[in-house]
């Protein structure tokens, strides 16, 4: 629902602004160029997830591999005792602790279809013990956010468009959208920590958080006061062999589990497939709306509107034109997509912008879409402060992306 206004509004405000071009500044091209707009997008929207098919087909395949090889249950299996002591109120043997981590380890692992269907029988069986129906528990509040945090080992889908959209070396965002959904998620985690009052000081939970800010926190030293050349390089170098490493431990996992592993690939690659056809009609339809926002004027106005707010308080604006990315994750998954792709293609993959806009992609998940179908799914309607703690971790992953992306890329 909320992108069908978003949509229309796109189209409202590119004319009403088309309108203001015309009468009060004599600009006769405006609709010309809206018009046209109209016509390149929807074809850039097409090439686009055209151009996507293969590279979908490969990392899916990959996926699947890693799947039907226990990945997803190896990665469960190392995350239990953890999210045991973050939902103290479902005690130790629920039902929900085995889905809740299934959830979390295919979310890492970028497995949207195993995902889901998990998340949903978490909700449900948290659900079941919820004393009241229609109001959120402390764990589902906290399931959600860490949902919605959107933490990702394995961006696959933004690699590919960048690929796609002529990215020299598209996976050189890896690390930095590791960095930005991990601070993503770590204050969502305390945030909801702080309002459930759960004992972080539990050894356990130490543990966890302080193995995972050690991991981050030294590649982050280890980078600092390296030039932006030497960051790019050891970024793209590391980035580019874990990726490979993690082939190579999911065809191992596949042939130890003896999977048919050239079989599994193919089911997943006919499942990426599957995935690039489906897109073509959502990102040529926001895309066009997009455009049309961007050749009204309407984008310039916002872009720069925001940039002169920075540029007063004294902060640098580089990053300002990968903000609609940003505006738009909490909402839409489609718009943010359609959002980041607009912004690569007009100012290049490996602009700073484009990297700015694909580390914001990366960073977090759709908040509202994530709160509308899992709390949807059981009849929730008192969210709580659910919306509040998903919405910071949203804001500190942008931030985070930002920030990160500052210290990578040269501008």
């Amino acid at each position: 629902m909320a992108l069908n206004y978003i949509w229309i509004g796109f189209f409202v405000v590119a004319f009403a602004v088309g309108l203001v071009k015309l009468l009060f500044f004599g600009d006769t091209d405006v609709f010309a160029a809206m018009m046209d707009s109209t016509f390149d997008m929807a074809k850039t929207g097409f090439e686009t997830s055209l151009g996507l098919t293969g590279v979908l087909a490969l990392w899916m395949g990959i996926m699947k591999i890693g799947e039907k090889g226990g990945a997803v249950r190896l990665f469960a299996y190392a995350v239990r005792p953890f999210f045991r002591r973050l939902f103290p109120e479902l005690g130790k043997d629920h039902p929900a602790h085995a889905a809740i981590a299934m959830n979390i380890a295919a979310n890492m692992l970028n497995l949207d279809n195993a995902a889901t269907p998990m998340g949903l029988q978490a909700m449900k069986a948290m659900q079941d013990s919820n004393p009241n129906k229609d109001t959120a528990s402390n764990a589902q509040i906290m399931f959600l956010v860490l949902n919605t945090s959107g933490l990702t080992l394995l961006p696959i889908s933004i690699m590919a468009f960048r690929g796609q959209l002529g990215a020299a070396d598209p996976g050189d965002v890896f690390i930095p959208i590791l960095i930005a959904t991990f601070f993503s998620t770590l204050v969502g985690l305390l945030i909801v920590a702080a309002y459930q009052r759960i004992n972080l000081l539990d050894r356990v939970v130490l543990s966890y958080i302080g193995g995972m800010c050690l991991f981050i926190g030294t590649i982050i030293w280890g980078l600092a006061g390296r030039s932006k050349d030497e960051i790019a390089i050891i970024s793209k170098v590391t980035g580019n062999i874990i990726l490979f490493s993690v082939i190579i431990l999911f065809l191992a996992l596949g042939v130890w589990r003896k999977v048919n592993v050239y079989d599994a690939f193919i089911e997943g690659a006919k499942d990426g497939f599957g995935v690039a056809v489906k897109i073509i009609p959502y990102l040529v339809g926001i895309l066009v709306a997009i455009g049309l926002f961007r050749a009204s004027g309407a984008m310039t106005w916002v872009v720069d509107g925001t940039g002169w707010c920075f540029a007063k308080l004294g902060i640098n604006t580089d990053f300002v034109g990968a903000l609609p990315t940003a505006f738009m994750r909490p909402l839409s998954g489609n718009g943010a997509r359609a959002m980041m792709v607009d912004t690569m293609s007009t100012f290049g993959a490996d602009s700073f912008v484009g990297r700015v806009a694909s580390v914001i992609q990366g960073s977090t998940d759709t908040t509202f879409y994530i709160l509308a179908v899992y709390f949807g799914s059981v009849g929730i309607k008192r969210t709580r402060y659910a919306v509040t703690c998903g919405l910071l971790a949203d804001f500190a992953g942008v931030a985070a992306a930002i920030f990160i992306c500052y210290l990578y890329f040269p501008r």
